[in-house]
């Protein structure tokens, strides 16, 4: 069984359906699940929230969900974020909202806790090292966590320290030390590639795939030019930071 991992995919229609695309031309698709942050800084919120449910997603709630649907105030967030989430939060509909209020802050699924930012602070906290990754195992009953927010794809191994993905990817056995995950982020890398970053779960195999899918950027940040989202955030695609 092949799952496909996603994380702050903030509004990126173009790249969440690329790296949809992308995996499903590796293999079959049977589940998907969603670290946070469906929505923010992107030009298709609504459209983004609708995607997930068609694929009948397991998603849990980030900080850009959580805003944008007024549950947490938005004086933490820089201009351009606070703007981006305010405008993200109106394009939703009745059923997108409530659909956003109701996800959980965290979800045990086949041995993995999944979660946004860390067990000790799910929507807040930047999990970046290893001993906040050995942490947050020692929170959890599951074997192994799965985290997002940093928009950076890592990942840590209990006894093995941390190991960062190639341009080719990486991949990440179950059958050593317990470990922590992120997948990246699809709508809006931070880590100097600006691909869409994802990874596939293979329950059969036990391997997790970091995998990076190209998408077109330009069309993304046409999208966001034409409805007035701040420039930082248009610019800082090409780049992936």
């Amino acid at each position: 069984m092949r799952t496909l991992i996603v994380s702050d995919v903030h509004s990126n229609l173009t790249a969440l359906d690329a790296v949809i695309a992308q995996a499903e031309a590796n293999g079959p698709v049977d589940g998907v699940w969603c670290l946070g942050d469906i929505v923010g800084y992107g030009p298709w919120p609504l459209e983004t929230v609708r995607r997930l449910r068609s694929l009948e997603a397991v998603c849990i709630q980030g900080n850009h969900d959580a805003g944008a649907i007024g549950r947490i105030s938005l004086q933490t967030f820089n201009s351009a974020a606070r703007e981006a989430c305010l405008w993200n939060g109106a394009q939703l509909d009745e059923e997108a909202h409530a659909y956003l209020e109701g996800l959980p802050d965290a979800v045990a699924v086949a041995g993995f806790t999944l979660v946004h930012g860390a067990p000790r602070d799910p929507l807040w906290e930047y999990l970046t090292g290893y001993a906040d990754a050995m942490d947050a195992l020692a929170r959890v009953d599951t074997r192994d966590v799965l985290v997002g927010h940093t928009h950076h794809q890592f990942a840590f191994e209990a006894g093995g320290g941390a190991s960062l993905p190639g341009p080719g990817g990486l991949d990440v056995t179950r059958d050593g030390g317990r470990l922590v995950v992120n997948p990246g982020s699809v709508g809006q890398p931070r880590d100097h590639d600006p691909r869409a970053a994802y990874a596939v779960y293979d329950s059969e195999t036990g391997v997790l795939s970091l995998r990076r899918a190209a998408y077109d950027i330009a069309a993304t940040q046409r999208a966001m030019e034409q409805v007035g989202l701040p420039e930082p955030l248009i610019s800082r695609l090409s780049a992936g930071r």
